[in-house]
């Protein structure tokens, strides 16, 4: 009797397939949506694993030793986010930025950002190409790095305190081992360094002004982020929550500051700097004050959907057209602009779907509206 075989899929990482336009029109480099809001950014993760357990993000209760990752066989591979970033970036894409899990996981991360690196915009300019890492491999990898064409980095640290620091990490790691990653970034020349603190009230708050202390006339950008759901842990308790305005407050009891520009539209951070000169700080509002109506920003999914929306629970499946062999660049490139462009078309339509209380600011409601639609 011959053996009935079923195939399986992980319905974790179902998406739809984008649709391809019957009218292919050429890339201009100016791809906007319907609120006239570019493509400029592209975070690529490149791995779904990391070696920290931070309670935002990949809870240990969740994310524990019997959590099924991905195969190597659903990531993509170096060259098909190679080929997906050229196609972005004749949209418009100026800068990429690798994410993970932890990026620095992922093997041969700089043979990657070789190929990366020698891709240019349609003006002829080399791409941003930037990292976010926990800095835990930094000391190791930064040189390699840096040759390959990294530009540079911003390292996650939740704080000083080594007690703090490794309840927020759960995995027990120093603070002591992050900021020789920090140190050897600089010392090659990825720079200016980010550090991005996640700001979780009751938790490590008491470590903002720790902070700014030590990294303030070192040259280093020090950004707090408001504690989010990004790991769909917390939901979106705002009791939790320590509100930028808050954060900023208790920063000028110390160190008088004034507001600054932005670097460029859709920016997330806003900037303030010390009036005394010793650099500046950031705080980045994902909770209070959403910056949704300049968002700029797609993410690629380590297994090749595309997200709108950092918070989106649904992606588009590019990766199901890469492997399907049948479509060219040029379709692939339509694709992306018909998921582009068409944005915001299912918001209105789909708004009556939703909770009747998200439990956030009324600021707010666009973003989290977006994450329940799939952006």
């Amino acid at each position: 009797m011959d053996k009935k075989i079923i195939p399986l899929a992980d319905m974790r990482y179902a998406a739809r397939v984008p649709h391809i336009p019957a009218q292919l029109q050429a890339p201009t480099g100016l791809l906007a949506d319907t609120l006239a809001r570019p493509l400029h950014d592209l975070r690529i993760s490149v791995t779904d694993r990391c070696n920290f357990r931070c309670s935002y993000c990949m809870p240990s209760e969740v994310f524990n030793k019997d959590y099924a990752f991905l195969p190597q066989t659903s990531l993509l591979s170096f060259e098909e986010i190679t080929r997906l970033t050229k196609i972005f970036v004749a949209h418009g894409v100026e800068k990429i930025r690798l994410t993970g899990g932890e990026p620095l996981l992922r093997k041969h991360l700089e043979v990657l950002i070789e190929m990366l690196a020698r891709i240019e915009t349609p003006g002829g300019k080399p791409l941003d190409i930037t990292l976010t890492t926990n800095a835990s491999l930094l000391v190791k990898k930064a040189q390699a790095l840096k040759d390959a064409g990294l530009q540079r980095v911003t390292v996650s640290l939740d704080g000083l305190d080594d007690a703090v620091f490794r309840r927020m990490n759960d995995v027990d790691f120093p603070v002591a081992d992050v900021l020789k990653g920090i140190e050897a970034a600089h010392k090659v020349g990825l720079a200016p360094i980010k550090v991005n603190m996640v700001v979780k009230r009751g938790t490590n708050d008491a470590e903002i002004l720790p902070m700014a202390r030590h990294f303030r006339n070192s040259g280093v950008v020090l950004r707090f982020i408001e504690y989010m759901d990004v790991g769909a842990t917390n939901g979106w308790r705002m009791d939790e929550v320590l509100p930028s305005a808050q954060v900023i407050e208790r920063l000028q009891a110390e160190f008088p500051l004034e507001a600054i520009r932005a670097n460029y539209l859709g920016e997330t951070a806003e900037r303030w700097r010390y009036r005394d000169g010793a650099g500046e700080v950031g705080v980045i509002s994902s909770v209070t004050h959403a910056f949704c109506g300049d968002c700029n920003r797609a993410r690629l999914s380590t297994e090749g959907k595309l997200f709108l929306c950092l918070f989106a629970s649904q992606g588009h499946d590019l990766r199901a057209l890469l492997r399907d062999g049948n479509y060219s660049d040029e379709q692939i490139s339509g694709a992306v602009a018909h998921v582009w462009q068409r944005r915001d078309d299912r918001y209105s339509e789909l708004r009556a779907a939703l909770p009747a209380d998200t439990g956030m600011p009324d600021s707010n409601a666009k973003r989290v509206e977006m994450s329940y639609i799939g952006g």
